[in-house]
């Protein structure tokens, strides 16, 4: 069987040497960045793909995210302060430990579920029916939940 003019010079441009099999990124990558921010194919929808850039409106629902996250150990730390009682076990152990300990493993373990989410973030969950990327949305609500609820307790406890 024979090749088209058109197969064979395909062929001979794919020859050279294969720049997806470079060990280290350029230096160009370090000061702009990667270039991918979503799926290029349908078969990678149902997979785990890493990303090098990310929207701007889910880069803030992180920041929102680990602020709250701060202000409610923050104010966990002030009703505990005035006799209230940490309900999460976890937190409880690392709260009678000390006050540095508890936010700086609140903060880690925030970072950690954020630093997960934000790789899963394009699997579709098919049980739910939505994507991962939505789930940093219902973080936000349950953190403003929360920490409303805390400003109750606080305005209890003054009056």
């Amino acid at each position: 069987m024979e090749r088209s003019a058109q197969e064979s010079e395909f062929i001979e441009r794919r020859a050279g040497k294969d720049r997806r099999k470079t060990g280290t990124p350029s230096v160009r990558f370090f000061l702009r960045g990667g270039r991918r921010e979503t799926n290029r194919r349908q078969a990678d929808k149902d997979t785990l793909f890493c990303f090098d850039r990310y929207s701007q409106s889910l880069f803030g629902a992180v920041v929102l995210i680990l602020f709250l996250s701060v202000a409610d150990a923050l104010l966990t730390l002030l009703l505990t302060g005035h006799g209230a009682v940490e309900i999460n076990p976890v937190m409880a152990y690392y709260l009678n430990i000390g006050p540095y300990t508890f936010l700086t493993v609140k903060y880690l373990l925030t970072c950690l579920a954020v630093f997960i989410l934000l790789l899963c973030q394009n699997i579709f969950l098919r049980t739910i029916k939505i994507y991962t990327r939505s789930l940093f949305y219902v973080i936000i609500v349950a953190f403003i939940s929360v920490i409303l609820w805390q400003f109750y307790l606080i305005y209890k406890v003054a009056a």
